[in-house]
C-alpha cells in the first residue's frame, strides 16, 4: 500500500503547472471523480495532502484512488467544456451531476418541398429543423395546436416533391376536405404559399410571435379591401388565436432582452437551481434542479457550481442566448456570452423572480423529504410493533377501547383508530351504554365491542389489523367474548394493556408480556392508549354536562325534554343562559317558556 500511494505521489508531483481536466480511477478501472483545474498539479496535490483536514466524503475519495490521468488545455473555459462533457459521459459517483434521466420531445420541420412539423424524441440528423427539447409536453402540445389552428399545414407523411405532385401520385384525404389542408398532394396550394405559412409557423416555434400576427393582420386588411369579408374574418379569428396565446404565455414583457436566466441557492448539501430562458420577451421555459453535492470540496464554491450546470443547462436547451444573468458571479469567462449581476431595473426583477422559484422549490424538495422521513419512521415503529407483539401483518390499522363513568353515573366508552401509525380521527366512534346498569366495566366493554364489530361485519367493512383493550385480563377477556358472538374471534389480533406496570396480556395466557419501556412499538401502544382515554373522558364529561343542564331545565314545570334538549344544544351550559342572552332564548322557545326558565333560574 505504502508503495502504492508513493506511486500516485510521483505522478502528482510530475503533472504540469497548466490549465486542463484530471480524472480518478478506482481499482476496477472505473473513473470515480472528473475535476478541472487552473493548475493540475497544486490541484490534484491538495488531495494528497494533509489528509485529515479533508472532509469525509473527501477522504473516502481518495482512499479509493488507484491510479489518475489528466488532459492538458489551452483556457479554463476548455476546461470547463471538457470536464463538463467526460461527467456527462462518465457519470462518476462523486461528481454533482444534473441528473435529469427524461427524453424531452422536440418539434422538427422537415426538409422537404412541403415541409412537414410534427414531434419527436430523436434527433436525427439532416432530416430538419429541431426546436426543443419542451420541458412541458403541455406546452409543446399547446404550441403545436395554435399552429394548427392558425395554418393550414399537412399532417401526412407522403413524401411530397414537385415530380410526384406534377405527376398527380396522390389525392387528397379527409383533411382537404373538412379544411384543416388545402391540398398540396394535388398542387391545389401553390408551394410558395405553403412555405409561406411554415416561414410563419416557424416564427411561433422560436418565440416570436410579431411577424405571424403582421402576417395575418395584413391578409386581413387586404381581404376587407377587396369586399372579402368571410376571408377577412377567417384571418381575423387567426389573429385573435395569435393574441390569446401571447396572453397566455407565462411571463411576457417586451423590454426583456433574449437572455438566459439561471439563480442558484446553497444549502449544506444541496444547491437548488433554477433556469429561464427568456425569447422575445417571453419567459417560454422555466426550469428547477436539486443538485446534490456527492464531494465536499473546500475549493468548489457555489459559484463554481453554478458556472458548471448553466453550462450543461444551455448545452441542455439548445440556448444561443448572448447574455445570461445570474445571482452569482461566474467562475470562468464564456467566451461570446456576456454575463451580469443587475442590481436594478427589469434584469433585477428578472433575477429575483427566479430567486423566488429557486427558494420555492428548496421549502418544496425540504418538504418532500421530511413527509418521507416521517413515513419511513411511522414504518420503523409499525415494524417494530409487529415483532414486539409477534404479529403476522404489519398493524397498520389500529383500534383502540375504553370505558368512562363515575361511580356508575353516565357511562359512555370511546374508541380510536390509528392507521398508517397517526390518528384517523374521522373513524373516531363514541358509544353510550345500552344495556349494562351500573358499574360494570367488563359488560360494558362486551357491549361496545360487539356494537362495533358486528356493524364492520354488516357493512362489509375491512377489519383492523390489531385490537387494543384498555384494561386487563377482565376487560380483555369481555372483548374476547364479544368477538366470538360476532364470529370474528381468532381472525383479529387482540391484546389488553393494564396502566400499573404496563404489562400486555393476550387471549388465554395468565402471564403478561412485558415490552421494553424504550421500544418503540409500546411508545405506539402507550400513545394510542392515551387519545383513546383522553377521547373516552372528553365525550363522558360532556355527556355528564348535557345531562346536568337537561335535568335541571326539565326540572321546571312548563319545560318538557324536547325544549330541555333545544335549549342545551343552543347555550351548551347552563351558566350561559344569562338575562342579557333572553331575546336569544325567546327566539328559541318563545316568550312563555323562556320566562319560566327565567324566573326559575333567578329564584336559584
Amino acid at each position: 500500500m505504502a508503495d502504492h500511494d508513493q506511486i500516485l505521489r510521483e505522478k502528482v508531483a510530475a503533472l504540469p503547472e497548466e490549465p486542463g481536466v484530471y480524472r480518478f480511477f478506482d481499482q476496477e478501472g472505473t473513473i470515480i471523480y472528473v475535476g478541472k483545474a487552473k493548475s493540475l498539479r497544486k490541484r490534484v496535490s491538495s488531495y494528497f495532502m494533509n489528509k485529515s483536514q479533508l472532509e469525509r466524503k473527501t477522504r473516502r475519495l481518495v482512499s479509493l484512488i488507484t491510479n489518475l490521468e489528466y488532459t492538458v488545455v489551452t483556457t479554463e473555459f476548455d476546461a470547463l467544456l471538457l470536464e463538463n462533457n467526460l461527467i456527462k459521459q462518465y457519470q462518476p459517483r462523486y461528481n454533482i451531476l444534473l441528473k435529469d434521466d427524461k427524453s424531452y420531445p422536440y418539434v422538427v420541420v422537415t426538409n422537404d418541398a412541403y415541409p412537414r412539423i410534427y414531434t419527436t424524441r430523436k434527433l436525427r440528423k439532416g432530416e430538419g429543423t429541431y426546436f426543443g427539447p419542451y420541458a412541458s409536453g403541455r406546452t409543446m402540445g399547446t404550441v403545436l395546436e395554435l399552429i394548427k389552428k392558425v395554418y393550414t399545414l399537412r399532417s401526412c407523411s407522403l413524401p411530397l416533391n414537385s415530380q410526384n405532385v406534377t405527376e398527380g401520385k396522390f389525392k387528397v384525404c379527409l383533411e382537404y376536405h373538412i379544411g384543416n389542408c388545402k391540398g398540396p398532394c394535388e398542387n391545389l396550394q401553390p408551394q410558395a404559399e405553403y412555405r409561406q405559412e411554415v416561414d410563419e409557423a416557424i416564427h411561433i416555434l422560436k418565440g416570436n410571435l410579431a411577424p405571424a400576427k403582421q402576417y395575418f393582420r395584413e391578409l386581413m386588411q387586404g381581404y376587407a379591401e377587396k369586399m372579402e369579408f368571410e376571408k377577412a374574418h377567417r384571418a381575423k379569428l387567426r389573429l385573435e388565436s395569435l393574441e390569446d396565446y401571447q396572453n397566455k404565455s407565462i411571463v411576457s414583457n417586451p423590454n426583456w432582452p433574449d437572455v438566459d436566466v439561471v439563480t442558484l441557492i446553497a444549502g449544506e448539501d444541496v444547491c437548488y437551481i433554477n433556469y429561464m430562458r427568456i425569447q422575445f420577451g417571453v419567459v417560454n421555459l422555466t426550469m428547477n434542479y436539486e443538485i446534490k453535492r456527492k464531494l465536499d470540496d473546500p475549493d468548489q464554491p457555489a459559484e463554481d457550481i453554478l458556472t458548471q450546470v448553466y453550462l450543461q443547462l444551455r448545452q441542455t436547451y439548445n440556448s444561443e442566448a448572448k447574455e445570461v444573468l445570474s445571482n452569482l458571479a461566474f467562475t470562468t469567462e464564456l467566451p461570446g456570452i456576456s454575463h451580469h449581476i443587475p442590481q436594478i431595473g427589469d434584469k433585477k426583477k428578472l433575477i429575483d423572480m427566479s430567486v423566488r422559484n429557486a427558494l420555492y422549490f428548496k421549502k418544496d424538495q425540504l418538504g418532500l423529504k421530511e413527509e418521507k422521513q416521517t413515513e419511513k419512521r411511522e414504518d420503523r415503529i409499525l415494524a417494530k410493533l409487529q415483532a414486539d407483539l409477534r404479529l403476522q401483518e404489519i398493524p397498520d390499522h389500529i383500534e383502540c377501547f375504553d370505558n368512562s363513568n363515575i361511580q356508575g353515573t353516565n357511562p359512555v366508552a370511546a374508541m380510536v383508530c390509528f392507521k398508517n401509525g397517526k390518528p384517523s380521527k374521522k373513524d373516531y366512534r363514541h358509544f353510550h351504554i345500552k344495556t349494562v346498569i351500573g358499574p360494570d366495566d367488563f359488560a360494558s366493554m362486551d357491549e361496545i365491542v360487539s356494537r362495533r364489530y358486528a356493524r364492520l361485519v354488516a357493512e362489509e367493512q375491512p377489519l383492523p389489523k390489531l385490537i387494543i383493550i384498555d384494561g386487563g385480563k377482565g376487560q380483555l377477556s369481555a372483548a374476547c367474548e364479544a368477538l366470538k358472538r360476532v364470529g370474528v374471534y381468532g381472525k383479529i389480533p387482540i391484546v389488553g394493556i393494564a396502566k400499573r406496570l404496563e404489562e400486555i396480556y393476550y387471549p388465554e395466557d395468565p402471564l403478561p408480556l412485558y415490552i421494553e419501556k424504550k421500544s418503540e412499538g409500546l411508545r405506539l401502544i402507550q400513545q394510542i392508549r392515551d387519545e383513546t382515554h383522553r377521547f373516552a373522558i372528553t365525550f363522558h364529561r360532556d355527556t355528564r354536562s348535557k345531562n346536568s343542564i337537561k335535568s335541571r331545565l326539565e326540572g321546571i314545570k312548563g319545560i318538557g325534554l324536547n325544549t330541555a334538549d333545544k335549549v342545551y344544544k343552543h347555550f351548551k351550559s347552563f351558566k350561559n343562559i344569562t338575562p342579557d342572552r333572553l331575546p336569544e332564548l325567546e327566539a328559541l322557545i318563545g316568550k312563555a317558556k323562556a320566562k319560566l326558565m327565567m324566573d326559575k333560574m333567578n329564584e336559584g
